[in-house]
């Protein structure tokens, strides 16, 4: 099989296992909401903030916060969006082969693009990072208006770098079905094994993958390189 691109989840993927840390009980307490409410608030309403549903980031933050309990201000809610991108960001750091292998993969020709369920945080922190300058195309869930397994995601990706899904290795930890989502579109989709997940942060995991796993990311480009690439 021959690839032209490699799709890439972001968190638990690029980064290493994703854990919430003490800046998210900064934001509660910016939003007059107790904190473990507040994250029991986060936890069940990420699938539809991650497909827009909450809409943009103040009426989002609002209506969440009243969900937990808070009545905030207008200067609350933007404090406590500067503060949650803080404290999302906080939350991640990338993989020590996270771009020695974007870089390797470039060397080979390959496209890459990062596709992502998230709400408003990733599109306002990942465009100024490093990273952002490796990959081809960003895709947030919050953004397209939908969340994986849904195609348009991965089609979008598609799109952004002129290939077909056939085309296309994805790589993930499993949140959100993402695999099996890429799987029934016809990509190569390979799940991401290392040692650091298990009882990290993610929601609605393919569970029961049973195709191809790797424990690091800079297996890749020994795999990939050993596929010839299409002119």
């Amino acid at each position: 099989m021959r690839f032209r691109a490699v799709l890439f989840d972001y968190f638990n993927t690029l980064t290493t296992a994703v854990q919430r840390g003490p800046r998210h009980a900064k934001v509660a307490q910016l939003l007059g909401c107790d904190p473990t409410t507040w994250v029991n608030a986060l936890d069940r309403s990420f699938m539809e903030r991650a497909r827009g549903g909450y809409g943009p980031a103040v009426e989002g933050l609002r209506r969440l916060a009243a969900e937990a309990g808070g009545q905030p201000s207008l200067a609350q809610v933007l404090a406590a969006i500067e503060a949650r991108v803080e404290a999302v960001q906080a939350d991640v750091t990338l993989r020590p082969d996270t771009i020695p292998t974007l870089l390797a993969l470039r060397s080979l020709g390959l496209h890459t693009a990062v596709i992502s369920d998230c709400w408003f945080e990733l599109p306002m922190f990942l465009p100024r990072t490093p990273l952002a300058r490796l990959v081809d195309a960003q895709v947030y869930s919050v953004a397209v208006g939908s969340t994986k397994p849904d195609a348009v995601m991965y089609l979008t990706a598609c799109e952004a770098l002129g290939v077909e899904p056939d085309e296309c290795m994805y790589v993930g930890d499993g949140g959100s079905h993402e695999l099996t989502g890429a799987h029934l579109l016809g990509m190569t989709a390979v799940r991401l094994a290392a040692p650091d997940l298990g009882g990290h942060l993610t929601f609605e995991a393919d569970a029961n993958w049973h195709g191809p796993v790797i424990t690091s990311l800079a297996h890749l480009p020994l795999i990939l390189q050993r596929t010839p690439v299409p002119a």
